[in-house]
């Protein structure tokens, strides 16, 4: 800032001027990344959002494009059809995408939860882990979860052999897991 303007006469700048060129190309970028998220995201959770019919169709076309360059341009296209609309319009959206990330965190951070305890279930300390998992679940089958952990050992040194217990153990914890958070949220 030059000692000549002061703070106000900044402000008075960018109100009477409008936002900077640098904001503008910001806010350019973050529409065209929105449009690629909606490009990009499954048509079933796509059809739940509200959107205006025109962008709805163009996100259609651009989904058709294959060639690389032509859908980057049906892409600046899109963008731009979207800043024509008012910012509140896709409000909304951009509100359903940010709790579907975090969503989409959680069932994550909990699928890995329980392959790391499948992973102790089937190495050394498994008969330890077993005992947590039966202090935490009294209701667990521990006679069931044992014998599928002894086939999957033995299936993981058999070669050709599908991972049938090795899979039906995740199964058995994730169900686990939907009953204690069933248990919770009854609270």
């Amino acid at each position: 800032m030059s000692p000549s303007r002061s703070r106000s006469q900044y402000e008075l700048d960018e109100n009477e001027y409008g936002p900077s060129r640098t904001q503008q190309r910001r806010d350019a970028l973050a529409v065209l990344t929105l449009a690629t998220q909606l490009v990009e995201m499954i048509p079933s959770r796509l059809a739940k959002l509200e959107l205006p019919d025109d962008v709805r169709d163009e996100i259609a076309n651009v989904r058709k494009i294959t060639s690389h360059i032509a859908r980057k341009r049906q892409l600046g296209f899109l963008a731009k059809l979207m800043r024509r609309h008012d910012e509140a319009t896709f409000d909304t959206v951009r509100a359903a995408l940010g709790e579907n990330r975090d969503k989409q965190r959680q069932e994550t951070a909990a699928m890995h939860r329980l392959e790391s305890l499948r992973e102790r279930l089937l190495g050394d300390e498994g008969d330890a882990a077993l005992s947590d998992l039966a202090d935490k679940h009294p209701a667990l089958d521990r006679q069931h979860l044992r014998s599928l952990v002894r086939q999957a050992r033995i299936e993981k040194n058999t070669p050709n052999k599908p991972p049938r217990a090795y899979r039906e153990i995740f199964q058995v914890l994730k169900t686990l897991e939907e009953a204690d958070g069933d248990e919770g949220s009854a609270d």
